[in-house]
C-alpha cells in the first residue's frame, strides 16, 4: 500500500487509473495525527438516511447507467444521506458552509499537494469548473494541507488552475466529517451533491472529470437535481 507522506518526494505517477489508486490511497491518519489505517473495503452504505434526501437516491438511480467509463468507479447513492453542513474558509480566509451552494449541484473534492493523484486529477477539475460551472453547478474543491499554507495556493498558480476558486481547512476536518459517515477514505475523495446538500454518487481516489462520461453524468445530474 502507498502511503505518500506530506512534503516527502514521490515517483513518477502511473497513468490515471481510478480502481488501482483506491487500492494505494494516501493514508490521511498518517499525516493528520490519527492513528492506525482505514478499512478499504469499499464505502459504507449504513450511514443514517434522511428522508428528505429519498430525491438524491431515485436520481442516482436515474442516472447510474452512466457512471461507467472515465467514471465507473463511482459509488451511486443507495439510501437518503444529507452530508455534514462541511466548513472551511475561502481564498479570504472567510468561513464558508457547504449549504452556501443549496440548490446547485456540486462536486465536493478533498486534495492536497502532498497526494500525487490529487496534483494528478486537478487539471481535469479544473476543466470540470470551466465546462460546467455556473449557477447550476460548481466544483468545490478543499485543501487540507496542514502545513505551510502557501503551499497549495502556488501548486494552482504554477499550474495554471484559474477556474477553480480557492478553498482550504488546514485542520483536515472536513476529511474527518466525511469519513464519520463512511465517505472517506482516503485521498483524493470526491462527493457528487444535490441542490438539497444530499449524496448521488461518491468516489475514493481520482477520475478524469473532464471527460464525455464525467460531463455526460454531472449534466444528467444538474439538469434534474432538486432545487431548494
Amino acid at each position: 500500500m502507498t502511503n505518500d507522506m506530506p512534503e516527502s518526494p514521490s515517483p513518477a505517477p502511473a497513468p490515471l487509473r481510478r480502481i488501482p489508486y483506491v487500492i494505494g490511497a494516501v493514508l490521511v491518519g498518517a499525516v493528520i495525527g490519527f492513528a492506525g489505517v482505514y478499512g478499504l473495503g469499499g464505502l459504507k452504505r449504513n450511514a443514517s438516511g434522511d428522508s428528505a434526501c429519498a430525491p438524491a437516491v431515485s436520481l442516482s438511480k436515474k442516472i447510474a447507467p452512466l457512471a461507467h467509463g472515465e467514471v465507473a468507479a463511482l459509488t451511486m447513492a443507495t439510501a437518503p444521506l444529507r452530508l455534514p453542513d462541511l466548513t472551511f474558509q475561502d481564498a479570504d480566509g472567510k468561513q464558508k458552509k457547504l449549504s452556501d451552494w443549496r440548490g446547485r449541484t456540486v462536486l465536493v473534492n478533498l486534495w492536497a499537494t502532498w497526494c500525487v493523484p490529487c496534483r494528478r486529477e486537478m487539471p481535469a477539475l479544473d476543466r470540470l469548473q470551466a465546462k460546467l460551472g455556473g449557477k447550476d453547478f460548481q466544483v468545490v474543491a478543499i485543501n487540507i494541507d496542514t502545513r505551510d499554507p502557501e503551499k497549495p495556493r502556488n501548486f494552482l498558480k504554477d499550474a495554471k488552475l484559474t477556474r477553480l476558486d480557492f478553498f482550504s481547512d488546514s485542520k483536515a476536518e472536513v476529511f474527518q466529517e466525511l469519513k464519520a459517515i463512511g465517505r472517506a477514505l482516503g485521498m483524493p475523495t470526491s462527493v457528487l451533491v444535490d441542490g438539497q446538500g444530499c449524496e448521488i454518487a461518491t468516489i475514493a481516489g481520482p477520475a478524469e472529470w473532464d471527460s464525455d462520461d464525467a460531463v455526460k453524468l454531472i449534466t444528467a445530474a444538474t439538469t434534474t437535481t432538486p432545487r431548494s
